[in-house]
């Protein structure tokens, strides 16, 4: 008996052997988490970006694979960079810079709109209970909604359609970031963030400017300015708007 034992370990050993010498790993997984430790310290960290959540999550989603494989080589640099249907992938600081500013605790429902690629959503799904995206382009919603599924972020939740409207079958949120620049704030986006709760959107036209707002219990509204921005523009109903 100890003898057929020691057969099947040996059998064992040399079976995970084989497989090792079969699926070498692939080495550029190593240059990109090297690449995504170096943009946290020297893009995001270094630009006061400090809260420890918001780095480990930004070290920990791999944007390269949500973005095309010809621009994977850029995938940690510090700029936008192109996803296809003219829409663009924000640059690494802007998308931790964004996402601290929600003040998120790992227990919140939040309301993207404008999924892109999916890598903030991916993100924030690490920050939050529960990520609702909305994409108003349908092969980039499709193609978004299929790498999440692939990376296994199962508490993001794609719809494609008009993110002017918000998702009302799923608020109030806790907090709403928006991707895209509307000309003026979407009153819908407004009804369904609750009390307390943090929105961050970029607003304007041609020059558009970072705002953060915070829900008072009064149902109005405290407005911080944090920066000048630019953002593709808000499309479908958003484009309607003349405020």
């Amino acid at each position: 008996m100890a003898g057929r034992r020691s057969f099947l370990t040996v059998l064992l050993l040399l079976a995970a052997f084989a497989s090792a010498v079969a699926a070498p790993p692939d080495p550029r997984e190593d240059e990109f988490a090297v690449a995504r430790r170096r943009m946290v310290a020297e893009q995001i960290r270094a630009r006061g970006v400090t809260d420890p959540a918001v780095l480990a999550a930004m070290e920990a989603v791999p944007r390269h694979l949500f973005i095309p494989e010809s621009e994977r080589r850029e995938a940690y640099d510090d700029h936008p960079l192109p996803i296809g249907d003219g829409q663009t992938i924000s640059q690494p600081y802007m998308v931790a810079l964004m996402t601290s500013l929600l003040d998120l605790d790992g227990g919140k429902r939040v309301l993207e709109i404008g999924t892109g690629s999916g890598y903030h959503a991916a993100v924030l799904s690490r920050l939050a209970a529960d990520v609702y995206t909305i994409e108003i382009l349908s092969p980039l919603g499709k193609r978004a909604q299929g790498t999440l599924a692939d990376l296994g972020y199962r508490n993001v939740h794609v719809r494609i359609g008009d993110g002017y409207k918000g998702w009302p079958n799923a608020a109030p949120f806790d907090a709403i970031i928006v991707t895209a620049a509307p000309p003026s704030i979407p009153d819908p986006l407004l009804a369904q963030l609750k009390t307390g709760g943090k929105m961050v959107i970029p607003v304007g036209h041609t020059f558009q400017d970072l705002l953060v707002l915070t829900k008072r219990a009064d149902g109005g509204f405290d407005t911080a300015k944090k920066m000048p921005v630019l953002f593709v523009p808000m499309t479908g109903e958003a484009q309607k708007q003349k405020k």
